[in-house]
């Protein structure tokens, strides 16, 4: 008796056929009946026959007809896939591995546009981008800046003039003169030779910012590239169509010509391509798929879509993004486990920050405030040590707005230079329209991101290296006075006790991952490009060091909501409640050991998604226009006022904490 192996969504399903003139839609329905058996809600689905979808081989992923009998048309345990109508592929599915682990998410074709002009777009525009939350339209002045660009090109080649990239070959052959009856020809050999980039594919989220970016600097009307083309490249942009592009290869000058150069080749149907619709195929069947037909260039078109700092920049914008949402919610997880550790809020009173005006420092302060102050919100587990005999707290709890500061400022820092990069004109050569000529310069090097995106490592980590320090006291019985590992019966459970390890070890890695890739350079293109940015490991380790750090505070939540459950039914302040609840919305509290990494992860999506800054925001922010302005003058008596008060009162008397 035959049987065939169905792809359903994330699952492989052996399907036995009894009759071998069953259809192909016999078959699909049946592996959709046993993959509904298995789930809890059905797969979603109430019954078999409201399901649509069609049928295809794993191997070259050819379509199969739901009319044909399964004899017909397939050899014995052969795999086939099943794909429900409105389900996109996930880019790491590989037909040919049945034990692969694949996840299928509802795609939904954006609706919105934003409009680029080359001289507007956010970093978040960009991150928002990227999700396929919007489609790409130029604005007519845009398309006008476009158009004045060409026509300086189409002269240069009637007239054959001699300029570097038009007419010349590139790099050490920028002496060369090519004829023009081989202008096209010498764009495309420039877009086969430099796809030469190696590793793993940008995820889908990745090539869109890569490819939105690139729209943006063509639309600033300074690369030469026609309004055709370029209209073209946002029509495969709308469609989603993504061409393979390998993380690694670029050096950051003259530009990301190693993932451009990907990028531009599958917009010209070779290569690798991948959308919702198709999964990863051969680009010019993944173009028709779409209505879409392969790129023709024309002269200065190739050097027109892979010269600039793309890469770097759009990685960079990512990061940029990421790291102000995990040190925004940071704050919120200190204050937590500040709370849990019975720590002091006297070290965020306004006027020690008046003297110190740092814009991050004050606004973390602040934020702790908002977060702990007892007149707004009144907290029973402060309340329980009002008169302890402790003096003051550890740095890792009074210095966070001094340390978490810094990160904010950092983040701020570099956050303005890629607000300036994704607006910039990043060619070679230059084509301005108003003078009628092309100049050769060097807007192409990475520096300015990738030196920002070093700096940007280096600050966002400090987070995790404090945070982590701040776990050991949770952990630390003889620190937290909480039972060791923040779990009963020690011994027989181990608690946090290697969810701290983890954290140590990223920390570790951390420390490795910050020696800054912009100190080195090393010389390419035979001494022609002879010094480099080396931004575009830049951007790849800021964002790994960004989620090390996202998941060191995702464990220090875990503990600091572990550490609540042994101090009830104690109450925190109103917002760190919510933020409690939240946790426990998705984590459930640890009564004894069990599987943990599934709780990081969940933890770490909270603070991925900013659900955590959701749940506090509203609480901050209330806060805010009730305090404004908060600081006021600070007197020589006001010093001396208060430091009585310190002197006289006991240890933690919160009684004087947050005087305003």
């Amino acid at each position: 008796m035959p049987r065939y192996t169905v792809h359903v969504r994330g699952e492989w399903l052996a399907v036995p056929c009894q009759n071998c003139t069953n259809t192909i839609s016999w078959l699909g329905k049946e592996a959709v009946r046993r993959y509904m058996k298995n789930k809890p809600d059905n797969g979603g689905f109430t019954s078999v026959e409201e399901v649509k979808f069609y049928v295809r081989r794993c191997k070259g992923l050819g379509l199969l007809d739901l009319d044909d009998t399964v004899e017909d048309a397939l050899e014995d345990n052969e795999f086939v896939e099943v794909v429900i109508e409105g389900d996109i592929m996930s880019p790491d599915f590989i037909p040919s591995q049945p034990e692969g682990v694949h996840l299928y998410s509802k795609y939904r074709e954006p609706e919105q546009y934003i409009s680029l002009d080359g001289n507007s777009l956010t970093t978040e525009d960009l991150v928002n981008l990227g999700k396929g939350l919007y489609k790409i339209k130029l604005t007519p002045e845009a398309e006008a800046k476009v158009k004045r660009s060409r026509e300086v090109i189409e002269r240069i080649v009637k007239e054959q003039t001699v300029v570097y990239g038009i007419t010349t070959g590139f790099g050490k052959f920028a002496r060369t003169v090519i004829p023009n009856s081989k202008l096209r020809e010498l764009q495309v050999n420039l877009v086969r030779s430099h796809s030469a980039g190696v590793g793993k594919p940008l995820s889908p989220e990745r090539s869109r910012m890569l490819l939105a970016l690139r729209i943006n600097v063509l639309a600033k009307g300074y690369s030469g590239i026609s309004l055709e083309t370029l209209q073209q490249v946002i029509e495969a942009f709308n469609a989603s169509c993504l061409p393979y592009i390998p993380e690694k290869g670029t050096v950051g000058a003259s530009g990301d010509l190693a993932p451009l150069s990907h990028l531009a080749l599958g917009l010209i149907g070779e290569g690798k391509m991948w959308s919702p619709k198709s999964g990863w195929a051969d680009a010019k069947y993944v173009l028709e798929a779409h209505g879409l037909k392969p790129i023709t260039l024309k002269p200065k078109e190739g050097l027109a879509l892979i010269n600039g700092t793309q890469m770097i920049t759009s990685l960079g914008c990512e990061a940029v993004e990421r790291a102000g949402a995990i040190a925004r919610q940071a704050d919120i997880i200190a204050a937590l486990t500040l709370e849990v550790l019975k720590g002091t809020t006297r070290a965020f009173d306004t006027d020690i920050h008046a003297v110190r005006p740092h814009r991050g420092q004050t606004e973390v302060a602040f934020r702790f405030r908002s977060l702990l102050d007892s007149d707004h919100h009144p907290s029973e587990i402060a309340e329980s040590h009002r008169f302890c005999d402790r003096v003051q707290d550890a740095y890792t709890m009074r210095c966070c707005p001094q340390v978490h500061g810094v990160v904010n400022d950092t983040i701020t820092f570099v956050k303005d230079i890629m607000m300036t990069e994704i607006n910039s004109a990043t060619d070679n050569p230059m084509v301005f329209a108003q003078r009628a000529e092309t100049i050769s310069g060097g807007n192409f090097h990475g520096e300015y991101p990738a030196k920002a995106l070093d700096y940007l490592a280096i600050g966002v980590h400090e987070l995790a290296a404090i945070s982590e320090r701040r776990i050991e006291r949770l952990c630390n019985p003889s620190l937290s006075e909480l039972p060791a590992f923040l779990v009963t019966e020690g011994g027989l459970n181990s608690g946090f006790m290697i969810a701290h390890c983890t954290a140590a070890a990223l920390v570790s890695e951390n420390k490795a991952l910050c020696h800054p890739s912009s100190v080195d350079s090393l010389s390419t293109s035979a001494a022609t490009e002879d010094h480099v940015s080396m931004g575009g490991w830049a951007a790849r380790k800021a964002l790994r060091v960004i989620e090390h750090v996202e998941q060191v505070l995702a464990i220090e939540l875990l503990a600091a909501c572990q550490g609540i459950e042994f101090l009830r039914p104690l109450r925190t302040t109103t917002p760190l409640e919510k933020v409690y609840d939240l946790v426990r919305s998705v984590v459930r509290p640890w009564l004894k050991d069990r599987f943990m990494a599934p709780d990081i992860e969940a933890a770490h999506r909270l603070l991925v998604e900013q659900k955590v800054w959701e749940v506090a925001e509203p609480y901050i922010e209330k806060y805010r226009r009730e305090h404004i302005p908060e600081s006021r003058p600070v007197s020589p008596t006001a010093f001396t006022v208060r430091s009585l008060a310190v002197n006289t009162c006991v240890g933690h008397d919160h009684s004087h904490q947050d005087e305003l």
